[in-house]
């Protein structure tokens, strides 16, 4: 950092220092005066909720956040270089756990783009020892913060998650404790923002939770009812009973429904599968 900046934030908390009736006692207190000098404008909404987020993840566990033991997207160490490709493909992820016998025997973290080199190698001499990098534990009681801070050192992106008597329940990766303080981050699988439905392969759609019913039922030629729930995302939620968290999987009407992301509020993204080759109709508005 240099010496202007530092200048800059150091103006910029004295400000927000002088506006205090009285130093803040505990967290909830600083981030009301964090609103509150935000309200004023000593800075913008982006920035506040930055803030608040740098001040939850001190507060939050991986447990909190954590991708569960049973949405893992994993590979076995028996599986063919043929059906690991597919499953990368399929999944959308860029790292993957891989298994022994059952999902507590973590082998190693497996990366999408070291599977490029089977393009040069012949299949019969895979072995997939060969492509794995070492795979993290972290307990599920860790701190954001201190793991956010490991993740840095150590230049690893993914952990897995054990519980206290060493058994596996999760993973977290960097992305999602970054989430934590910058809110959710697009990739290049996200439904741009003039669409609500996108086609991502054959039998593969990503679709935004706020999309209409009645836009849905055009789309896939389906009948669900709008008349409790206006949206896509409220129809899932009524077949979960709660909030779903991201990974969670549904199958209505011989869709299955993913969520891709979500946060403790609300549904954002999903992914859609239909059971064979689907084409859309031609011609069908889905912009926002």
């Amino acid at each position: 950092m240099t010496d202007q900046s530092q200048g800059g934030t150091g103006r910029w908390l004295k400000r927000i220092t002088r506006s205090m009736a009285a130093e803040p006692r505990d967290s909830a207190e600083l981030i009301d005066v964090l609103r509150e000098a935000s309200a004023r404008g000593l800075f913008d909404a982006d920035a506040l909720v930055m803030l608040e987020g740098v001040l939850s993840v001190a507060d939050t566990q991986v447990r909190d956040i954590m991708i569960p033991r049973s949405q893992m997207a994993f590979v076995a160490h028996d599986e063919s270089p043929e059906r690991i490709v597919a499953h990368a493909v399929e999944s959308g992820h860029s790292r993957f756990p891989v298994i022994g016998e059952d999902r507590d025997e973590i082998l190693g973290i497996l990366l999408a783009k070291d599977l490029l080199r089977l393009q040069v190698e012949a299949a019969e001499t895979f072995d997939i020892r060969e492509y794995m990098r070492p795979a993290v534990f972290v307990p599920e009681s860790k701190r954001l913060n201190v793991l956010l801070k490991e993740f840095r050192r150590s230049h690893n992106h993914i952990a897995i998650v054990v519980d206290e008597y060493g058994g596996v329940c999760g993973l977290v990766t960097i992305e999602d404790v970054i989430e934590q303080i910058v809110g959710e981050i697009d990739d290049e699988h996200d439904v741009e923002d003039d669409q609500n439905i996108r086609k991502e392969g054959p039998r593969e759609f990503s679709v935004r939770a706020l999309t209409p019913i009645g836009e849905f039922n055009r789309y896939f030629g389906t009948r669900f009812s709008d008349e409790e729930f206006d949206t896509i995302g409220g129809l899932l939620m009524q077949e979960f009973a709660r909030l779903p968290r991201r990974g969670e999987t549904a199958r209505v009407e011989n869709l299955e429904f993913r969520v891709m992301r979500a946060d403790r509020r609300r549904i954002d993204l999903l992914r859609v599968s239909t059971p064979a080759y689907f084409e859309p109709p031609s011609g069908e508005d889905h912009e926002a």
